[in-house]
């Protein structure tokens, strides 16, 4: 039962990561995964070159500011593909950190000579980010702990699977996701390396050197890590004063410190400066070279989101929301992002975890204490980090939440052990983190079925405009069965029932959609449209001027109003509206009825 109870937990752990992995565009366009950006950089670099062999549209080369998001808005998009990607000096460039194409995609594609998906690749770096921190767990329960049952060892297991946003992250697995699961599975892997070091002494210098490069390639697959390296100093703090701190500083340093030199001499080679990443280069919704990407004045706008956002609620199943939507500054984005310590309350554990040393030897002392400073730290780092830059997103806190995870369950064996001799305070104790616990993976999995639901409608509009109608209204129908008052996956569903021929069906979601949103001028046209395709006139026109009500601007709605009034006998109204549709849109003087 001692590694039975734990296993099981693995086991279920890794059972629900497969179930939440989600395919990208790419496979749904059936396009092979050669062309995903990762498998590209891969063979770049098998070809020696740091520019991408995808072939640059002319049109795009004679754009006179190719930067501009409205002007390259068309070759980011399906057949080019260059959406993030850098443009520089007539060639494609990967803006993202190159370690994942380094440790995975390029190994892969040697070994068995297939290209991976970007989907594939965000479930291996959580599933290596899972195994690593579980097996830290157990090492740390099996050295220190060994009053630790093998139930609370499995809570254990599942709070480090499923109590982070890793659920969250696998239910889009696209380029934005590989390089931050890649990063969070290398710092775990540091961690763990530090850990080893401070509990083995005598292998400490094989130890920090592959805490060092563990952490210089996380560095190059995310380089908001940098900071986060710091961990690297607590096993020298601790041996500061014996006799092999040269030694040890050296296995600290070399290996991270040829990482950092091999990355910045990766940017130089690409755009002729090693501090330049792709970002002032990116073709992007927004011009990146414009953006300021840190400041301090995000931070006190991003703090209190990361931490105490709660995040929004739903009467409807799946009941939450995956963030809070708040405004930054003029000319940035909305991002959503919500409150680790109010949506994840069994991260507050983490307090409890100095009375893991209480009442312990000094030599026992040392590592668990170096283990607990380590992952604060590598919690904080990245933390104000990201805190301090322009977006925030919930793939961010990947970067952060996983050690907190682990400090909160060095927390929880923490407590056992000290309420060991107490049952009854033990079994409240257990009731409070149990339910802590609960709250935490219930919320990670309702907030990845929410994000799941988002990403089908996606899907299915992908295959939509791939002409794939059938499937996409299947999209659509698993983005429903899942949450069913998700207004857009109603109308896309409506579009591909109609286009199917279903035209009643289509009303049926239309309306939905309508009830749901009725603020959406789109819905409201949509529904006249397929109203006056059923002959229900006077019950289109009513939905066409509500969407006129909302948006006066609609040329299409003005347009397909004058037909339906036409045919009403209302000439009057139709011709007003007629003309107001071609001073909109002159271009669509075909006569009412013929749009």
């Amino acid at each position: 039962m001692r590694w039975i109870l734990p296993a099981a937990a693995a086991a279920l752990v890794v059972v629900i990561f497969a179930a939440s992995a989600n395919p990208t565009d790419l496979e749904l366009a059936g396009r092979p995964p050669a062309e995903s950006y990762y498998s590209q950089l891969s063979d770049a670099f098998q070809q020696g070159q740091v520019s991408l062999r995808k072939p640059v549209p002319p049109g795009l080369a004679q754009l006179a500011d190719p930067y501009d998001p409205a002007a390259n808005y068309p070759y980011r998009l399906a057949p080019t593909r260059a959406d993030d990607l850098s443009y520089y000096q007539g060639r494609f460039y990967l803006y993202f950190g190159p370690t994942p194409a380094l440790v995975l995609f390029w190994p892969w594609a040697a070994l068995t000579g297939r290209y991976l998906y970007h989907s594939t690749a965000v479930l291996l770096f959580c599933l290596a980010a899972f195994f690593v921190a579980a097996g830290l767990l157990r090492s740390v329960r099996r050295r220190c702990f060994p009053e630790v049952g093998p139930g609370v060892a499995a809570a254990g297991v599942l709070a480090v699977g499923l109590a982070s946003s890793m659920p969250i992250l696998l239910q889009r697995g696209e380029y934005w996701e590989v390089p931050i699961a890649c990063a969070s599975a290398l710092t775990l892997l540091a961690l763990a390396a530090v850990w080893q070091a401070l509990a083995a002494p005598a292998q400490q210098g094989r130890w920090l050197a592959a805490a060092s490069l563990a952490y210089g390639l996380a560095i190059g697959a995310r380089p908001s890590v940098l900071f986060g390296a710091v961990i690297l100093l607590v096993p020298l703090f601790a041996a500061r004063k014996g006799p092999r701190l040269a030694q040890l500083a050296g296995a600290v340093l070399l290996p991270i410190g040829l990482c950092g030199l091999g990355l910045l001499l990766y940017n130089a080679r690409r755009f002729g400066s090693p501090f330049e990443f792709g970002w002032h280069y990116q073709l992007a919704g927004v011009r990146q070279g414009a953006v300021r990407p840190f400041g301090f004045g995000f931070f006190w706008e991003n703090l209190p989101v990361y931490l105490l956002r709660p995040a929004a609620l739903m009467r409807n199943f799946p009941f939450v929301r995956a963030g809070t939507v708040l405004p930054l500054p003029a000319g940035h984005p909305e991002i959503e992002a919500f409150g680790i310590l109010t949506a994840l309350p069994f991260v507050w554990l983490a307090f409890a975890a100095p009375l893991a040393w209480r009442g312990r030897p000094p030599e026992a002392v040392r590592p668990l204490r170096g283990l607990a400073l380590a992952a604060a730290l590598l919690f904080a780092f990245p933390a104000l980090t990201l805190c301090s830059f322009f977006e925030r997103e919930t793939r961010y806190e990947l970067e952060f939440l996983p050690p907190l995870v682990l400090l909160a369950v060095l927390g929880l064996f923490a407590l056992e052990r000290a309420l060991a001799l107490r049952p009854g305070w033990r079994r409240g104790a257990r009731a409070v983190w149990g339910l802590f616990l609960a709250i935490s993976i219930t919320f990670n999995l309702l907030n990845g079925l929410d994000r799941d639901a988002e990403e089908r409608t996606k899907d299915g509009n992908v295959l939509l405009q791939a002409g794939d109608v059938p499937a996409a209204a299947e999209q659509f129908q698993a983005a429903l069965w899942v949450e069913p008052t998700l207004a857009v996956a109603q109308n896309d569903l409506g579009n591909a029932l109609l286009r199917l021929g279903r035209t009643a069906e289509a009303a049926e979601h239309y309306a939905a959609a309508a009830r749901l949103q009725p603020q959406l001028p789109e819905v409201r046209y949509n529904l006249g449209n397929v109203l006056t395709r059923l002959g229900r006139l006077p019950e289109a026109v009513a939905q066409y001027e509500q969407a006129l009500a909302l948006n006066p601007a609609y040329a299409e709605a003005h347009y397909n109003l004058s037909a339906a009034l036409a045919q009403l006998g209302r000439g009057a109204e139709a011709e007003a509206h007629y003309r107001e549709a071609l001073r909109l849109r002159p271009e669509m003087a075909r006569g009412p009825g013929k749009q």
